[in-house]
Parts: C-alpha cells; sequence; structure tokens
C-alpha cells in the first residue's frame, strides 16, 4: 500500500498532480495540432482527484454515451489511463481528420479507428512529458476504443484499482475554438506509482 492516503492528500501534492496535469494536457494539445496540422488553442485545464461515481455525476449520467480510449500504464508506475469524449466531439475530431461532415450518424469502423489512433497519439503524448518531467520509464501498452456508455466504460478501472483506491486524476480541457473537442484524460495509476511520481518530483 502506498504512503499517499488519496481521501485525503494534501494540497502540496494535489498542487504538483494539477500542475502534472496542465503540462500533459498542453503537450497532448500540441500532438494534436502536429496531427492535424493547424493551430489549436486549449482552455486551461480543469484538474481534480475524484472517485469513479463523482465523475459520472461531473458528465450528467453513468448512461451518458460516451467514447473512451483505454490503455495500461507499465514500466517505472502502473495504472491505467484513459481518454473519454462525448461523441459530438469525437465527430468534430474525426471531421478534421478525414475531411468529413459527420455530426450524427453512426460511427464507421474507420472513424472508430482514426479516433483511437489519435486517441492513442494525444495520451501517448500526455504520458512523454510526464515520463520527461519524472525522469521515469512510463510505457503504455495497446489502446483500445470503446462507444458505451459511461459507467459501462469507467466499470473496467473501477474493478481493477476500486481494491486500492477510488479516485483518479482527471484532467478536463477543451482543444480549440467554435466546434472545440471537450475531452477527459483520466490517469489512474495504483497507490504505490503516486508515491514514485511524487518521489521522483522530490515532493516527498
Amino acid at each position: 500500500m502506498g504512503a499517499i492516503d488519496l481521501n485525503d492528500m494534501n494540497q502540496t501534492y494535489f498542487d504538483v498532480l494539477s500542475e502534472i496535469g496542465n503540462i500533459g494536457s498542453g503537450n497532448a494539445t500540441t500532438a494534436l495540432a502536429q496531427l492535424l496540422n493547424r493551430k489549436i488553442d486549449m482552455s486551461v485545464p480543469r484538474v481534480a482527484l475524484l472517485g469513479f461515481d463523482h465523475f459520472t455525476e461531473l458528465i450528467g449520467s453513468e448512461e451518458d454515451l460516451m467514447l473512451g480510449i483505454l490503455f495500461g500504464i507499465e514500466g517505472d508506475i502502473d495504472g491505467m489511463m484513459m481518454f473519454l469524449l462525448r461523441p459530438e466531439s469525437a465527430h468534430v475530431l474525426v471531421n478534421a481528420l478525414m475531411g468529413t461532415d459527420n455530426h450524427g450518424q453512426e460511427f464507421t469502423e474507420m472513424e472508430l479507428s482514426a479516433v483511437n489512433e489519435v486517441g492513442n497519439i494525444i495520451s501517448g503524448a500526455y504520458l512523454n512529458s510526464l515520463a520527461t518531467l519524472t525522469n521515469m520509464t512510463i510505457v503504455p501498452t495497446p489502446p483500445s476504443c470503446t462507444l458505451d456508455m459511461a459507467g459501462a466504460i469507467l466499470s473496467v478501472p473501477a474493478i481493477e484499482f476500486g481494491k486500492i483506491g477510488d479516485k483518479m486524476l482527471m484532467i478536463e480541457t477543451q482543444m480549440g475554438q467554435g466546434e472545440a473537442i471537450n475531452g477527459y484524460f483520466l490517469l489512474i495509476p495504483n497507490l504505490e506509482s503516486y508515491d514514485k511520481i511524487l518521489s521522483a518530483l522530490h515532493v516527498i
């Protein structure tokens, strides 16, 4: 069991994790801009340490349809990371990437594959920033893309990590203006990995 108590985390620890969220989101936005070959502004991310139930309340309901890209984290830390998009934001992303004009129809297999690859690239950029900051080896496993209700998507990390803690670092970010891409990065390390991250940053 880790030294960090996620239910009673002091402000210094949380501020450091929030800054990691800000930097990671910035790197992810830069990666997306390079992929789409256009300038993309990013709003200041909202960072919170939330329980799985509280996250579904934040987005509306566990029955809300979401598109999630989930992969494991290996190396010097262990855990999972997820990038979640509402369908309307996923359509904006796909249209920008593929030059299509789909604003409500069902996703094709090709479109879901494209979203999966984009999610993999920008989440990888996020993890690369964390690896650079901490000087640790952090390796993502191959991603899986799912279109389902939020509660069903979150059940995978909830079952895996619920026995050691029900908290995750949520970074809500908006990429672009007008038809913006609103997404949620969910970083879910195990408790020992929180210790390693903060220790590498000389916080504990």
